[in-house]
């Protein structure tokens, strides 16, 4: 207890030392890491100082779960997901380590539910593999409960911008589109339809982002009633098809936010009647096997989505006294049969 009779906390004990709760949680745990001696006796006497008496019930939970590792997707039958927890589950198995995978189908209040259940579970790690959401107090409610965990010894991992607590993986989403987006101008499309998916996604926004500047450098604007939020799903996309084509002036060129609604956009279109490229050329991203196997092929953005996996996975291994670490990954952009040419006059 302090002098004023309230119990020393473990954040006062980091704020004293000048240290992360994580590190502080470390170096007075009995795990065998103890990272650099000096580190370590600033600590241990930052807590001698201030009266500190950890809580044995909390660490007895955090070091007896260090053999899994939880995964939070948004939806594991969409294959940009199952390819990411692919890699995170291919490197885990390398370290002997279990992966617990929860699928939250881009619901902001399931996110932080399954992350509040998994962390009662305490494993070694929290992937978060989905988009974060453009909600301020969805983030600061999951940011307090992940600083929490971290606070008994977990690390934190998330594959996309937006979250402040942890290691990140940066996935190229603005600059890949704004390639593909120039590339798409260059084969003469200048009326665009674009199948974007629910604007809370920070994903979602990233990309739609370059997308927009990739048009702006070649001097085309995109109408509002050119874009089309639909479910990042086949069905999602093609309802949206269905709005941008099925009325005069259809745009000669449809890209969709992700390889799943681009496909479900050929698909209505070619059950409509319409031929791809001939009467309207369709691109995607993700690199999704959808897009590969996609009659024809369908132009997107590749992104190594298994690597994406590994490397999430790494981060989550490193010692938990290592500053923030950041892996910008990037993409390729793949022009395959679903694109071609505008037609003169379209």
């Amino acid at each position: 207890m302090s002098s004023e009779g309230r119990r020393v906390r473990l954040q006062d004990v980091a704020d004293h030392a000048g240290v992360s709760l994580a590190t502080a949680s470390r170096m007075l745990s009995d795990s065998d890491y103890k990272g650099r001696a000096a580190l370590r006796d600033k600590v241990v006497a930052s807590a001698a100082e201030l009266g500190y008496r950890p809580n044995l019930h909390a660490r007895a939970l955090a070091s007896s779960t260090s053999t899994s590792v939880g995964l939070v997707v948004h939806d594991v039958r969409d294959a940009y997901f199952a390819m990411i927890a692919g890699g995170v589950i291919k490197a885990a198995e390398a370290h002997r380590l279990l992966v617990t995978m929860v699928c939250t189908y881009r619901d902001p209040r399931q996110e932080l539910s399954y992350v509040s259940l998994l962390s009662t579970q305490r494993p070694r790690a929290i992937i978060l593999a989905g988009s974060s959401f453009a909600d301020r107090a969805h983030t600061a409610a999951m940011t307090a409960q992940l600083s929490a965990y971290q606070a008994d010894g977990g690390a934190v991992v998330s594959v996309t911008r937006g979250r402040r607590i942890g290691h990140l993986v940066e996935v190229d989403n603005v600059e890949a589109t704004r390639r593909l987006a120039h590339l798409l101008a260059d084969l003469g499309h200048t009326s665009f339809g674009v199948i974007s998916g629910p604007a809370k996604l920070i994903a979602v926004r990233d990309r739609m982002h370059g997308f927009r500047l990739g048009l702006q450098d070649r001097g085309i604007e995109l109408a509002p009633d050119a874009i089309v939020h639909a479910d990042m799903s086949r069905d999602g996309g093609a309802r949206a098809a269905r709005r941008l084509l099925d009325r005069p002036g259809r745009p000669t060129c449809l890209w969709g936010v992700a390889d799943v609604v681009a496909v479900g956009a050929m698909a209505w279109a070619r059950s409509n009647g319409l031929r791809i490229p001939e009467d309207v050329s369709v691109a995607g991203f993700g690199g999704t096997p959808l897009a590969s196997d996609a009659v024809p092929a369908l132009t997107t953005v590749e992104l190594p989505l298994e690597r994406i996996g590994r490397t999430a996975l790494d981060l989550a291994l490193l010692p938990l006294d290592e500053p923030r670490h950041t892996v910008e990954i990037g993409g390729t952009v793949l022009m395959r049969d679903s694109t071609a040419p505008a037609v003169r006059g379209s």
